[in-house]
């Protein structure tokens, strides 16, 4: 039993022509892959080591965890099916393996290494030596085989072992291949998963890698010039950029740098660069990074634009005041070119500011009102909610043909709100495509959100105003309006204190109907200051249910003209057969007769009063008109305001509190409503608003 090869025998010459022979048919064969010798080669390996040992048959195996697998063998029996798979316990490449060393029997049978069935049969011969990678570690077995017992000759061992150190050098050579091709694809996985764009040259400035996110970035074109500017806007050449400039030696840090895509949106990034030196100090290349903060610079620009919209709404004294400039922050945050700010107005939708980036040569036109449900503000007001337009020059775009320039393409439509709901649109215009952006309308649905809530505010502080001033109305005319009919009752109640009892019989009736009417014009008078004070401070319910509002209008006129049966004043209508909105059909009903009252109060002997109730859109109109053409304007909002009548009362069949238009506003206004007075010289019309859907 031999585990060597004999000490002082020389290699035999055929082992140098065992190597050439080998070094020519591995080179002419297939690559090897994964460390591992690919079982063309691995078969012309063996066949060569047979035929340097004269033997019948060779093999190469290789370790895989605890087994040893076949990879190539010449001249293979049926004997070598047992062995091509075997463990490393119960095979004599598992004892080459352990041992570390080579292992040579002359005959299987006088071996008691040999394991059982493995070569006892007929006996045998068996000559194995192992494969080490670069590091001493055994890899596989190189062996050869003989079905009959032999010695064997030094040359032949010889050959053996140097097959195995010709197979460690091929193995050695695909195992760095292989553990180099690993770092490749380590590295080029982390590369790739950078955020940053990466992109290498070598030393002609040649691009010979470029990252996923690189690719993503500026795309495939070499060019990285092309559509480049820097921080100031100048175009940049080959030469300004970092690999040029590191291929001169040159490291660069945080340069700032802009690209215009192929929407025309600007995008902004960081570029890193360096040199890549050689063992022997030379640039043999460069390297640059690129990283992406657009979406940095334009959260700082978001930022900015809701400071810049703040400061004008905090400087400005009403929304058209501060419309422009909020727009104009808006235009310049978002590279856009137009912005239109849209308030609700009685059933349509109108344009109370607009702004178009400065230089910008198309006049756009804005149409005067919109209705509901009509063009992109209509829309947005009809939905309420974000509408994102991706091309309006598109049919059925929503924007009319005069308004869709021809540079005219992205449009974003935002509504407005404040606590009762949607009270405008906030619409901006880009002159390029885009797809729609979250971020984006997450800023432009908070600048509505501050818009609504100006407005909001603004509308609390007139009302604080209007209602001290109310208040300083009522302390300075209760005094005037109760003392009135006060003095009436004190006066016709001493007159019947002191007439005798045929004065009594004579006049009683009259002085005691006088105090009677004086005595419900002051209980009218409290009254209706509990419930406009009820009202004003949120006590007075006001349960809006569907009800006939032309039903109640006609009631109220019939009553009137019943009342006024004599008096030298007409009274026309003109009302639907029905028109149902969600309203309190008591209190709209004191509203009718306060307003009918008051134009009977107002008009002149002869004068005509015209009642006319319509539907318009989304709203109700209410029209009371009379005759009084000599109400000064100034008076006509004065009535409004308190315990007020212009000179122009009389005292007629209907006298009043004068509290009934101030009433009358603040239930209109629980029904989300408007009033106003409008009309000329020839006569002065109240005009009630309201909605004919719940709000």
């Amino acid at each position: 039993m031999r585990t060597g090869l004999p000490s002082g025998t020389p290699a035999p010459p055929r082992a140098g022509i065992f190597r050439e022979a080998l070094a020519e048919a591995t080179a002419a064969g297939p690559v090897l892959h994964r460390g591992v010798l690919t079982s063309g080669s691995a078969d012309q390996l063996a066949a060569l080591v047979a035929r340097a040992a004269q033997a019948p048959s060779a093999c190469v195996q290789f370790v895989e965890g605890t087994r040893l697998r076949l990879y190539g063998g010449w001249g293979v029996s049926a004997d070598w099916e047992v062995v091509a798979e075997t463990t490393l316990d119960d095979s004599l490449g598992g004892l080459v393996v352990r041992t570390g060393g080579a292992v040579i029997i002359d005959d299987a049978q006088d071996d008691a290494r040999v394991p059982d069935g493995i070569l006892r049969r007929d006996g045998g011969a068996y000559l194995g030596y192992p494969v080490h990678d670069r590091f001493g570690l055994v890899l596989g077995v190189c062996c050869v085989y003989d079905h009959r017992p032999r010695e064997w000759a030094p040359e032949q061992i010889t050959a053996v072992a140097e097959a195995a150190e010709v197979a460690t050098l091929l193995i050695g050579e695909q195992l760095a291949r292989y553990e180099l091709e690993q770092q490749h694809r380590f590295l080029d996985a982390v590369l790739d998963s950078l955020h940053d764009g990466v992109t290498a040259c070598d030393a002609s400035g040649r691009v010979v890698f470029m990252n996923e996110r690189m690719r993503r970035l500026w795309g495939e074109d070499t060019d990285l010039a092309s559509g480049l500017t820097d921080a100031t806007g100048t175009p940049l050449t080959r030469d300004d950029l970092g690999l040029n400039r590191a291929l001169q030696g040159e490291r660069i840090r945080d340069v700032p740098v802009a690209l215009e895509g192929r929407s025309r949106r600007t995008r902004h990034f960081l570029m890193d660069a360096q040199p890549i030196h050689g063992l022997d100090g030379r640039v043999v290349g460069a390297v640059q990074a690129v990283q992406d903060v657009t979406r940095q610079r334009r959260a700082e620009r978001f930022r900015s634009c809701e400071l810049a919209v703040t400061t004008a709404l905090a400087e400005a004294p009403c929304i058209e005041a501060a419309g422009p400039r909020v727009l104009e922050a808006v235009v310049a945050t978002l590279d856009w070119v137009h912005a239109e700010l849209w308030m609700v107005d009685e059933g349509t939708i109108r344009p109370a500011a607009r702004w178009s980036a400065p230089g910008w040569p198309s006049e756009i036109v804005v149409p005067e009102e919109l209705p509901y449900g009509h063009g992109l503000a209509g829309r947005a007001w009809q939905v309420d909610k974000p509408l994102w337009i991706r091309d309006v020059g598109r049919p059925q775009s929503l924007i009319s043909p005069d308004t869709a320039t021809e540079r005219l393409h992205t449009a974003l439509a935002i509504p407005v709100h404040d606590g009762a709901g949607p009270i405008g649109v906030l619409t901006v215009f880009a002159d390029a495509v885009e797809d729609p952006e979250e971020e984006l309308v997450a800023l432009m649905s908070g600048i509505a959100a501050h818009l609504g809530q100006f407005v909001e505010r603004r509308r609390v502080e007139n009302l604080q105003l209007q209602l001290t001033r109310s208040k300083n109305e009522y302390l300075a005319l209760i005094g005037h309006e109760l003392r009135t009919p006060l003095t009436s009752i004190s006066a016709y109640t001493e007159l019947l204190r002191e007439a005798d009892e045929e004065t009594l019989v004579r006049d009683g009736p009259r002085l005691i109907a006088v105090i009677e009417r004086n005595t419900n014009q002051l209980r009218e008078i409290i009254n209706e200051l509990l419930e406009l004070s009820a009202l004003d401070a949120g006590h007075a319910d006001v349960r809006r249910t569907p009800m006939d509002l032309a039903a109640v209008v006609r009631d109220v006129v019939d009553r009137t003209r019943t009342a006024i049966d004599g008096a030298p004043v007409v009274i026309d209508a003109e009302l639907p057969g029905e028109l149902i909105l969600p309203g309190d059909r008591e209190r709209l009903r004191q509203i009718v007769e306060n307003l009918l009252g008051s134009a009977v109060r107002y008009s002149p002997d002869g004068g005509h009063i015209e009642v006319t109730l319509r539907s318009t859109g989304r709203t109700a109109e209410l029209a009371i008109s009379d005759a009084a053409g000599d109400v000064p304007r100034i008076e006509r909002e004065q009535m409004f305001t308190g315990l007020y009548r212009t000179a122009r009362g009389h005292d007629r069949v209907l006298p009043g509190s004068g509290l009934g238009m101030t009433l009358s506003r603040a239930v209109v206004e629980k029904h989300s409503g408007s009033i106003e007075l409008t009309g000329g010289e020839a006569g002065t019309t109240v005009l009630v608003r309201l909605p004919l859907e719940a709000r």
